[in-house]
């Protein structure tokens, strides 16, 4: 069988994989998910660093598979941004167990990605929106707290990595 072997019976020089735009999940929903990337990368008007994490939600049903993305500017020219994205980074770090904080170096691509994703953790969601200069409005998801997908009975010691039975027993 060749690979060109689809069905051609529409115009050959059109093609719309349908979809649309999506609502952003309501603001103060919280949300199971997991990080599914996590690196370092760069915005396209500054040549500051920032680290860019995706999380894929898990829970609940209504909004599983939908992604939200997150960018961390660790390296802020305000000291104080710097200092939240970099608090918001080590709760993150923190429910994953802790290993990027401890290893006591900064994070690279490998160390965040080994460390950080595939950890469930709750998250909950605010809605941000802009216009732009066509006057056209946009919206999406971000990030404003985290939190241990398991609630612990003792809040000073490091979650320990759920079970997938105590993940589907979330009440989401």
């Amino acid at each position: 069988m060749s690979f060109w072997n689809i069905n051609t019976n529409e115009d050959a020089g059109s093609f719309e994989t349908g979809g649309g735009s999506m609502e952003p999940i309501p603001a103060n929903t919280d949300v199971l998910a997991i990080c599914d990337e996590a690196k370092w990368d760069q915005g396209p008007y500054d040549d500051r660093s920032y680290i860019s994490l995706r999380w894929s939600v898990m829970k609940p049903e209504d909004f599983k598979n939908r992604k939200v993305f997150q960018k961390l500017r660790v390296d802020h020219e305000d000291p104080k941004k710097a200092e939240k994205a970099k608090r918001m980074l080590a709760a993150i770090d923190y429910n994953a167990g802790g290993k990027l904080q401890a290893s006591g170096e900064d994070p690279t691509d490998e160390s965040m990605t080994k460390h950080l994703t595939n950890k469930p953790m709750v998250l909950r969601l605010q809605v941000w929106e802009i216009e732009t200069q066509q006057g056209e409005k946009k919206s999406g998801n971000w990030v404003s707290a985290v939190s241990p997908a398991k609630a612990k009975a003792n809040p000073t010691a490091k979650p320990a990595e759920p079970t997938q039975e105590e993940i589907d027993s979330i009440p989401f």
